[in-house]
This record gives C-alpha cells, structure tokens and sequence, in this order.
C-alpha cells in the first residue's frame, strides 16, 4: 500500500552556511578599502575577523586598497599636533598629538599614512611614523644644513610586490653656491644622499608647499614652482597661473587659488609649455572657475585662503573658521574655528601602513 508513496524528503537548514560563506566574501573582498578607524571597529564582529585584520599581510593590503583622504594633522607654532577628520565616525588615530614620539615634534609633511615629524630638541632628527600603529623610525643626522623650516616632501607609493614600506624623503636646501640643492633619504639605503643638481639663482621655497607627482616633486617658490625630477635628478623652473596652494588632483599638479566666492584652479597639463617654440598656441595650464556660495564666501578677499587641495577636496579658510569643499559633489563642508591664524594643515590617509 505504501509502494506508491514518494519518499520523505528531509532538506537541512543551511543558513549557517550560507551566512559563513557571506562572511568569508566581505573579509576577503571588503575589509581592505575601509579605514583604519572603522576597521577597529570591526574586530568586534567575531574573533576571525579580529585575527584577520591584525595580521601584518593585511595590514599591507589595506595600506594599498584604501588610499582616499580622510582628515588633517593640523599645528601652528610651538603647539601640540591634532587631527583634524573629514568624517569623524570612520576616520580617526588613537593619540592625535603623536605623544608615543620619544620627543614633541613638528609635523612637516605626510604620504599615504607616513608622517614625516621633526624633533625639537637637540639636532631636530627626523622620524618616520605610522599613527595608527604607533611605530617610528629615527633618520640619521643629515649631512648638509636644511634650516629652520625645511622643505621636506615624503614619497611613499604603497606596492603589492613589496611588502616592506620603501619611501623617500627629498629637502630642498639652500646651498653656498648660490641656489639650491636636493637631499635625498631613500628608506631602502638607510642614508641621506645630495644630489649632484643645483637649481640656480636666488630660489626661496614656501615652507610646508612640498607636492609628489607622478616621479616629480614640486614646490612653491616665492617667483616660480621648482620642479625636481627624482629619476633625473634635474630641476627645472615652471611659471604658474596664480600663486596659489599647490595639490594632486586626477594624478595631475594642481594650483588652487580663492578670491571672494571665485574659486580658481589649475591644473598643469603640459609642463614643457616654456620649450615650445615661439607664438605658440600650447598652454602650460588649463583653468577652470567654480563659483562658491556666496552666503558663505562673501567676506574680505585677504582673509580668504586655500591651505590644501588634495584629490576631490579643498580646504579654504574663511577669517579663521575652515571650510571644505568637494569638487565632485559640490558639498561645501565647516570643519572647525581656528584657535590660531596660520596653522599647518597636512593631508594624511587613515592607513595600516607600518612605518
């Protein structure tokens, strides 16, 4: 009589399957574009996770997956660094003021999660640091002078083929044969190095105006931008569009200057423009105009500024209040009242990065 009858089926309930298999993707495939602040929030989730994300190989994926601005350390004059977030929530440090430094030190520039910090007690060494991991490394005492206010830029391009954190550090100095001279720190020789190249002339460089792109580095000078080739080792002059704060937009270099609501930027599109023949057409910067909120940039044109462009933000000061702007999304942004008048605002990547 039950010959008939289909058999029983019993189906199992796989949801824990299916739940560990969605895990396993976001850890593998997700995890390592978020920043390192909203990554120690995920450690909570469960204890894979935890292991996981403290591992030292991911800590270098995410060094090169996540590679967007996140905040400022800011500083002005003998103060203590703080840190200055676009999105407080998701980008952060544990000790802002960088105490875990054997000595206080100034902040001179910065490179997809790098500090370069300077100390202020006997010969003002130079470290490297990682503010998320806390670790720092000491330089050697240069050989050559690089004075008070040195014009420092860091150039740290994370890599998945390398797995150690190589960087550089170049200063601009002024030298006793009338012009400038280039140091250079190579992490990978452990030694400062001065190349043979001499930018002649009385070159005055603006302290803290340093920009690395695409293989060369810039700086604002008082007449003219001084480039210096790091494959070359040779320098060159280019004469920009407006004295402006220089940045990295679209992997291109980027002068940005405000005056009233009018916010110029421009972008070097051919820096060889200088070589060309007479009468030509070719022009060595391309201008765009963006008109702000005039409800908010309609005070004195001499207390506005721009103190940083990098990627798809601005940040301009307005009297002594910051603003940022977003050129993507046209967002205009207040991110704090200045407690002094010139501050140091350096652009800084919440990464893993070890230094």
């Amino acid at each position: 009589m039950d010959r008939g009858k289909k058999p029983v089926s019993y189906f199992e309930n796989r949801n824990n399957k299916i739940y560990m298999d969605l895990k396993d993707i976001i850890r593998e495939n997700t995890l390592r574009y978020l920043p390192a602040k909203s990554l120690r929030r995920c450690t909570s989730v469960c204890r894979d996770w935890k292991l996981y994300i403290s591992t030292p190989f991911f800590a270098h994926n995410q060094s090169n997956s996540f590679q967007d601005l996140s905040g400022f350390f800011c500083q002005s004059h003998l103060s203590l660094p703080s840190f200055l977030s676009l999105e407080p929530v998701a980008y952060g440090v544990p000790d802002p003021s960088l105490k875990f430094l054997p000595e206080p030190v100034d902040i001179r520039c910065a490179s997809n999660g790098l500090l370069c910090c300077q100390g202020r007690t006997e010969y003002k060494a130079y470290y490297i640091c990682s503010p998320v991991t806390q670790q720092w490394k000491k330089l050697p005492k240069p050989d050559a002078n690089h004075g008070s206010e040195p014009a420092l830029v860091l150039v740290f391009e994370p890599s998945l083929l390398n797995f150690v954190a190589d960087y550089k550090l170049i200063c601009a100095f002024q030298s006793d044969l009338d012009g400038l001279e280039f140091d250079i720190y190579s992490s990978a020789e452990g030694c400062w190095r001065t190349s043979g190249e001499i930018c002649f002339g009385n070159r005055q460089i603006v302290p803290c105006t340093g920009v690395y792109v695409d293989g060369i580095v810039y700086w604002q000078g008082r007449s003219a931008i001084i480039a210096f080739d790091l494959t070359s080792e040779r320098s060159t002059l280019l004469y920009s569009y407006s004295y402006g704060s220089l940045g990295k937009v679209n992997g291109k270099l980027c002068s940005a200057s405000i005056h009233g609501s009018k916010l110029t930027i421009a972008e070097l599109s051919n820096a060889y423009a200088n070589t060309m023949q007479m009468h030509s057409k070719t022009k060595a910067w391309s201008v765009k105009n963006v008109t702000l909120d005039n409800s908010v940039f309609a005070g004195p044109t001499d207390q506005e500024n721009v103190l940083c462009i990098k990627g798809e933000i601005v940040v301009i000061r307005l009297g002594r209040t910051l603003f940022s702007y977003n050129m993507k999304t046209t967002d205009i942004k207040q991110l704090a009242t200045e407690a002094d008048y010139h501050p140091r605002m350096i652009p800084y990547v919440n990464s893993l990065v070890e230094a």
